[in-house]
């Protein structure tokens, strides 16, 4: 298994609960492929650099997570087809 970090933003124009249960999805999906998510960090809604989607802000996410590349692979794919997330940045540590 690898450690990755996950950075997405999430649409802030979305209810609070409704961006935990993004939050808490993707999680989910992590330990369900047989990952470990080590840390979440919430940064809250912060403004964009620049306009991203007609979007000026978001609510962004960070997330330590130790998986196998499949799952992480799954976990893009995800990313790519949820339009509730605005952007999204995995590295490998």
């Amino acid at each position: 298994m690898r450690d990755y970090e996950l950075l997405f933003i999430i649409d802030s124009s979305l209810e609070e609960e409704e961006i935990k249960n993004e939050v808490e999805r993707f999680k989910t999906l992590i330990e369900d492929g047989g990952g470990e998510v080590t840390e979440i960090n919430e940064w809250g809604t912060r403004r964009l650099a620049y306009t991203i989607k007609d979007k000026n802000e978001g609510y962004y996410v960070l997330m330590h997570v130790n998986a196998e590349p499949a799952v992480v692979q799954d976990l893009e794919r995800v990313f790519k087809i949820t339009d509730e997330v605005i952007r999204y940045l995995i590295t490998k540590l």
